[in-house]
């Protein structure tokens, strides 16, 4: 691929997650406006839990198929990597019927659980096809980017989110259920067509019969299950302050708390073109042998990233009541202190964007395994115990303080790498954790 091809791919990409992420805050903008701080608690606990279970039960078989289906490219192993996509495929299948399945049980008692939320069931009931479609989705999505068109990826997402907000404002005017079911029938379109063009990009790769993975077959399923429990623990970071918040206090006030976090999903897309584009560079570069690209790859991106923050982070914090007041609303004026600290915790995480992509590239997913373990085990008794306390505005901190220790978790485990990669070098190997 040409220089000035990959410029042009990179430029397309950034303006189709920026733009796809403008049509997501205003789909989210619409269903909070519409529905009120209430309402919009009970149907953020609908797509809490939908996430949740999903994310709680998925084996995260997405990631292994980037990770060895760039391996098996690179080595024109094509036998080896139509099995890893037969394979990976039926793990997403399954486990998302799994998923649709306990949320459909769950449903008819969500209602005596978040006991402050009633009417939940026949909201979840529809929303439970959602993990199936999300999967399919997301493997058609991961088959564009072994094909290095993150660019056609990132028009995907512009057309989901267009679809996503046309589909909730025709909805949430009628409640909650009405709003569900828009999202679901986005989602429906979306899926068909992401799978309809990734099938197409999976049969431009060379064809040949499926071959075991032989040697192989330890290391994908370590890595399989490693990326489960992540997704598992990164399940419970990103929507347990919500639910829990359901639980010990009441729906409105997770319509706060989540209004609060609007500010963050601004700060998470300013790195997601990035992110994107590093998954697919870095792991390409990775198995190709070119690991000192990858580590000043992820160099640049941290330095960048803090300067960014540093300038940008406060005027943001003093402008926040102007902020939320006029995108918002003043019925979510509460929630100003909450979007203070929420968006402090999210530029921490902007800064640390790369660890999100960096273990899969270098095939250590245990890496985000532990620190996200130890994000849980500060976030789950601060956000019950906070969050019962001072609600929405203990729930910020809960998130916070929960940040603060996932970075110091990666803090750590950067410098145990460097320590690898001397003794490696000392030791007369070619290091970078080899």
């Amino acid at each position: 691929m040409g220089l000035s091809t990959r410029l042009l791919r990179r430029l397309a990409t950034a303006t189709g997650i920026y733009s796809s992420a403008a049509l997501g805050l205003a789909g989210s903008l619409v269903v909070l406006r519409l529905l009120g701080p209430t309402d919009f608690g009970r149907y953020s606990i609908v797509l809490g839990v939908v996430q949740f279970v999903a994310l709680l039960i998925e084996l995260t078989s997405d990631e292994a198929l980037v990770k060895f289906g760039f391996r098996y490219a690179a080595r024109e192993d094509w036998g080896r990597f139509h099995r890893v996509v037969r394979v990976t495929f039926a793990f997403e299948i399954v486990t998302s019927l799994l998923s649709g399945g306990i949320i459909a049980a769950f449903a008819p008692f969500a209602s005596d659980v978040f006991h402050r939320a009633p009417g939940l069931t026949v909201p979840l009931l529809l929303a439970a096809l959602i993990p199936l479609l999300q999967s399919m989705e997301s493997m058609g999505a991961q088959l564009l980017i072994l094909r290095g068109r993150y660019d056609v990826r990132s028009a995907f997402l512009v057309l989901g989110m267009g679809l996503r907000l046309a589909g909730l404002a025709a909805g949430a005017p009628h409640g909650v259920t009405a709003a569900v079911l828009g999202y679901l029938a986005a989602q429906v379109l979306t899926t068909t067509a992401i799978s309809s063009v990734g099938l197409v990009a999976l049969r431009r790769f060379p064809a040949a019969s499926p071959v075991p993975l032989g040697p192989d077959r330890r290391s994908f399923i370590a890595f399989v299950l490693q990326s489960a429990a992540d997704t598992s623990l990164d399940s419970f970071r990103s929507w347990i302050a919500p639910l829990a918040l359901g639980v010990v206090r009441d729906a409105r006030a997770v319509g706060l708390f989540r209004g609060a976090q609007a500010p963050q999903t601004g700060f998470s897309v300013l790195s997601s073109p990035v992110r994107l584009i590093m998954l697919t560079e870095q792991t390409r570069d990775w198995e190709h042998g070119r690991p000192e690209v990858v580590v000043a790859g992820v160099r640049r991106y941290t330095l960048a990233a803090s300067a960014l923050m540093a300038v940008v982070l406060p005027p943001v914090e003093w402008a926040m009541p102007w902020i939320v007041r006029l995108v918002l609303g003043h019925k979510y004026v509460p929630a100003i202190d909450a979007a203070r600290l929420v968006v402090g915790a999210a530029a921490i995480q902007l800064v640390l964007g790369w660890t999100k992509s960096f273990p899969v590239t270098i095939g250590r997913p245990w890496l985000r395994v532990v620190a996200h373990a130890v994000e849980l085990v500060v976030l789950l008794p601060a956000i019950v115990i906070m969050g019962k306390e001072w609600g929405v505005t203990g729930a910020g901190g809960a998130v916070l303080a929960s940040s603060v220790a996932f970075a110091a978790a990666w803090g750590y485990l950067a410098l145990r790498l460097r320590r690898e990669h001397r003794t490696a070098v000392a030791a007369g190997a070619d290091g970078y954790f080899a």
